[in-house]
């Protein structure tokens, strides 16, 4: 979808927006300034009030947010960070903005692609009509890292594997959105999206209130909604909990807040026990039954007994008791499998078998290192592509081929040669850009967009996500363990 064309009133390169300048955008799409400098429509609201704003005004606004978010303890962990684990998340106070019709564009998209995650992995764990029929060839989906044969024809709850989504959303040169993947695991960053809204609806409130922002507080009671959606049968008040690794996990921050802002407890394993099959909670008055597990663990580590032996992480008879119908997780076991790089291939063919459908949002061209031209093409022309890992996350496992050394490229390629199944590759896209305060001055800065699902009695997509922005200039690197950063996203009302 290409994003609209500037209005003839729209404000020009060369006047300025106040400590706001204009910048070269040729050879990128860039989210607020059109190819001619002018401001795109649904960014000149905002901009007619940021203009009135002097300097130190707005120095004064970034340091107020700082030093709250500091005393929120804001903040994510970096695993093997020499000067420390734990740092404040930094945020920009430029917001992105989106237009209701490319929003209502995104959400159909994003509704269609769940759907049909879901409908894949009832598939595969029951009937594999979608590998018998050779749609998707059976060996991708049977040696994935995260397919979970001990749960082949499990009836999980409500038929839901994928409760909570985040997929990673991103636009190219010509201002196509497209899907870099997908997180049906323990997806993080919607802490964020609520404090970043938070944030600058304190720093600019009478601009916020004149856009028309759509809201995103509902998030936590509509995720408090979907968990008790899928209760076991028969329990009309479900007891229900958030599991956390602990306070070394790097999204322990995001834990503690979405089971605050809940009204739940947050639980480690060591909190938990079975028994007769069904999950109790030690509280200072006794054994308290849990119906309902949020999970933030991945599956090696749930349960002892049947995954990892060495977890001290989970709890002990857990499958158990998720088997007998005792206890409901969100998500599902096995839902990994659908993280899986290599099957983020298929799903424009999971949407077409399942649905009949094309995919509203396409995904990014990608190459499969275990099929023979595909690894050949990998091969020779490494140092031009992405080469992903299929089962990394966070900016790891990954070969940036345009900046990286040849002796990085030669290594990823015997890497490749050796697990061709454990590869992917993909052009290099030119992630759009968006105005982003670095080094005492507004520059474009590479970003994408994580919105989040909830798939529950009906789909619930609050409206923008988290917008994630690479702070380094020419990085397209926007994780926050990567040196990214984020920003508010704003979907505005239809009449806006």
């Amino acid at each position: 979808m290409v994003a609209t064309s500037p209005s003839s009133s729209a404000a020009k390169t060369e006047a300025g927006h106040g400590i706001f300048k204009p910048y070269e955008t040729k050879a990128y799409f860039d989210e607020m300034l059109a190819s001619d400098g002018s401001i795109r429509p649904h960014y000149q609201r905002f901009l007619e009030h940021f203009s009135d704003l002097k300097p130190e005004e707005f120095e004064a606004k970034r340091h107020a947010v700082d030093m709250a978010f500091l005393r929120q303890g804001i903040t994510f962990n970096v695993y093997g960070d020499a000067q420390g684990t734990e740092r404040v998340f930094p945020f920009d106070l430029m917001p992105r903005i989106i237009p209701s019709a490319e929003w209502e564009h995104l959400e159909k998209g994003l509704i269609q692609r769940i759907t049909a995650l879901n409908m894949f992995l009832h598939d595969i764990y029951h009937e594999q009509h979608i590998l018998k029929d050779g749609t998707i060839p059976a060996h991708y989906v049977l040696s994935a890292k995260h397919f979970r044969r001990e749960f082949v024809n499990f009836e999980v709850p409500k038929n839901i594997y994928i409760h909570i989504c985040g997929t990673d959303i991103i636009r190219d040169a010509k201002g196509q959105y497209l899907v870099l993947e997908d997180n049906g695991r323990c997806p993080s960053g919607v802490s964020y999206v609520l404090e970043n809204r938070r944030a600058l609806k304190r720093t600019y409130s009478d601009n916020f209130e004149a856009m028309g922002v759509r809201s995103v507080e509902h998030y936590p009671t509509e995720l408090h909604k979907l968990l008790e959606y899928v209760a076991p049968a028969g329990v009309s008040e479900p007891n229900v909990v958030l599991l956390t690794p602990g306070a070394y996990n790097s999204a322990y921050f995001e834990h503690t807040y979405l089971a605050r802002q809940m009204g739940i407890e947050i639980v480690e394993g060591r909190d938990l026990l079975v028994r007769d099959q069904r999950v109790y909670m030690r509280t200072t008055k006794g054994l308290r039954q849990v119906h309902v597990i949020y999970r933030r663990i991945d599956d090696d580590f749930l349960d002892p007994t049947v995954f990892r032996k060495d977890s001290a992480l989970g709890v002990p008879g857990l499958v158990g008791a998720y088997r007998a119908g005792n206890v409901s997780l969100a998500n599902s076991i096995g839902t990994g499998v659908a993280d899986d790089k290599v099957i983020y291939y298929f799903v424009p063919k999971m949407i077409k078998y399942y649905l009949g459908e094309d995919p509203i949002i396409p995904n990014v061209p990608t190459y499969l290192a275990n099929e023979e031209a595909d690894r050949k093409y990998i091969v020779e022309h490494i140092n031009e592509l992405v080469v992903k890992a299929a089962n990394e996350a966070g900016g790891y496992g990954m070969l940036m081929g345009p900046h990286s050394t040849a002796a990085e490229c030669d290594e990823f390629r015997k890497r490749v040669l050796a697990e061709p199944r454990n590869y992917i590759a993909q052009p290099v896209v030119s992630l759009s850009r968006h105005p982003t305060y670095c080094d005492s001055q507004f520059g474009g800065r590479h970003i994408d967009l994580r919105p989040f699902i909830l798939y529950g009695e009906k789909p619930v997509i609050i409206p923008g996500g988290l917008t994630r922005v690479a702070l380094r200039a020419g990085s397209l690197v926007v994780n926050s363990s990567q040196g990214g950063g984020s920003k508010d996203s704003w979907v505005l009302h239809g009449d806006k």
